[in-house]
């Protein structure tokens, strides 16, 4: 088994296709074949399923992909740091559910690198893609939020993806509404208020469970409610239809603008705040790349963080 091979099997289940693998890696379609037979053969394993729609990794291949892409990135890790005039280009990732902060970290991250010698990448998308990104090393970082409600649920799909959450900090929820929204003026808002308007929260996709929702009081009742993708349409939301979300009420304007507000949520017996713990996943047993010592120092600077 050698590094090439790895990296084979790396971009070959990134790209899906046998061809497309041949093209980035300039080698030949028979060769890069023959390649994968002969470490599949090693191995001992069938790492990849064929068809004519292209390839697809077996149950072993996806495991044994989790080993290859750990051990090229060490090895990356060491050239980073070792070779000189290297032409490869080194790879980090961030996963996060849709806070603008985590986006504004990275920002600042990857301004303090030459960023054509970089492949990053940015992904804020729902709470189950966050776990699994990380789990599978497609980006190294995620970043996420535990309360009482979720948390024994979550700490136990961490557990079974083979990852450990990171404390950041600890903050009441907030309701964000447009500055223009006959609420925006209050000094705390409570639920009552909030009724007649629509309560707009980030999708999970199909069949998700409560507690992946990133907005606290995910069960209740809500007289009208919208989903939304990403976050400019939550914005748009807000500013056409004076919609509002439950959120950590940490806001970038530098990237959100100044046109939207973040007022303390009033809670009652029904209706309980509950303290929201931000903080970053990554795998066990792993060490934080550069970059990912940055991100991480990129975050805590922006929430003040000792």
């Amino acid at each position: 088994m050698t590094l090439m091979q790895l990296r084979y099997i790396i971009t070959i289940s990134e790209t899906g296709s046998l061809n497309k693998a041949a093209d980035l890696l300039y080698v030949s379609q028979p060769s890069l074949t023959s390649s994968v037979k002969e470490l599949e053969k090693e191995l001992g394993i069938t790492i990849f399923n064929r068809s004519g729609r292209g390839v697809t990794l077996t149950n072993d291949g996806a495991e044994f992909l989790l080993y290859a892409k750990q051990i090229y990135s060490q090895y990356e890790s060491v050239m980073e740091k070792y070779a000189k005039g290297g032409t490869y280009k080194k790879k980090f990732g961030v996963s996060t559910q849709h806070y603008s902060f985590a986006v504004k970290a990275f920002v600042d991250m990857a301004k303090s690198f030459d960023m054509s010698k970089y492949e990053f990448a940015i992904r804020e998308t729902k709470t189950k893609e966050v776990i699994s990104d990380v789990s599978t090393l497609k980006s190294e970082i995620g970043v996420l939020y535990l309360c009482e409600f979720n948390r024994k649920p979550m700490m136990k799909l961490l557990g079974s993806a083979n990852l450990e959450f990171h404390h950041l900090i600890d903050c009441e929820a907030y309701v964000y509404l447009w500055k223009n929204h006959p609420l925006a003026g209050e000094s705390s808002i409570s639920f009552s208020q909030l009724d007649g308007y629509p309560c707009l929260s980030f999708e999970q996709g199909d069949n998700s469970s409560f507690y992946l929702a990133e907005e606290i009081l995910s069960t209740n009742e809500y007289s009208q409610t919208i989903k939304a993708n990403d976050r400019a349409t939550m914005l748009n939301l807000m500013v056409g239809l004076n919609g509002y979300t439950l959120c950590s009420g940490i806001i970038c304007e530098e990237l959100n603008g100044s046109d939207f507000v973040a007022v303390p949520f009033k809670d009652d017996e029904q209706n309980q705040n509950s303290a929201m713990e931000i903080g970053y996943v990554v795998r066990k047993n792993t060490t934080l790349s550069k970059m990912g010592e940055l991100y991480v120092a990129s975050i805590k600077k922006y929430l003040g963080i000792q």
